[in-house]
């Protein structure tokens, strides 16, 4: 498996493993339409904020990381526990001497995932900046050999 940059035409399969988190997590509401979906990653796409792990399948998990900003990292329900996520997250920290991010606070697999990972919990929210407007946790990770 390979972390490579994303691509426009990784997009419908961004948007195909976006929308099946969101079918496997009901607790998750649906606040925005599929074309707002898919215009958020072009988007991303475009700044060169994506990486996606490639296997012989295709596309399997992407995440969207602005400099130290993890924004976003997906995979399909259909590949959870294999260890992409943590090879996207092992590729994010590998070019940043620190990482945060906001997690929904009911995602307790997310969160213990970046636990797990080094993160830690340093500020709890009432969901104001997150699109579904559901209480989160920004967490925050430090490359303890960098000094940082």
């Amino acid at each position: 498996m390979k972390v490579v940059r994303g691509h426009l035409w990784h997009v419908p399969r961004l948007a195909a493993i976006l929308w099946a988190f969101s079918r496997a997590t009901p607790w998750l509401p649906i606040v925005r339409s599929r074309s707002e979906d898919l215009r958020t990653l072009c988007a991303v796409v475009v700044k060169g904020w994506v990486r996606v792990v490639r296997d012989p399948q295709g596309v399997a998990a992407f995440s969207v990381c602005d400099g130290a900003i993890l924004h976003a990292l997906y995979v399909h329900p259909l590949r959870w526990r294999q260890g992409l996520g943590r090879l996207l997250l092992t590729q994010a920290k590998s070019e940043a001497p620190a990482l945060q991010l906001w997690v929904l606070e009911a995602n307790l697999a997310a969160r213990q995932f970046y636990l797990r990972e080094g993160f830690v919990e340093v500020e709890h929210g009432e969901g104001m900046g997150n699109d579904e407007g559901l209480p989160d946790i920004r967490m925050i990770w430090r490359n303890r050999g960098s000094g940082a």
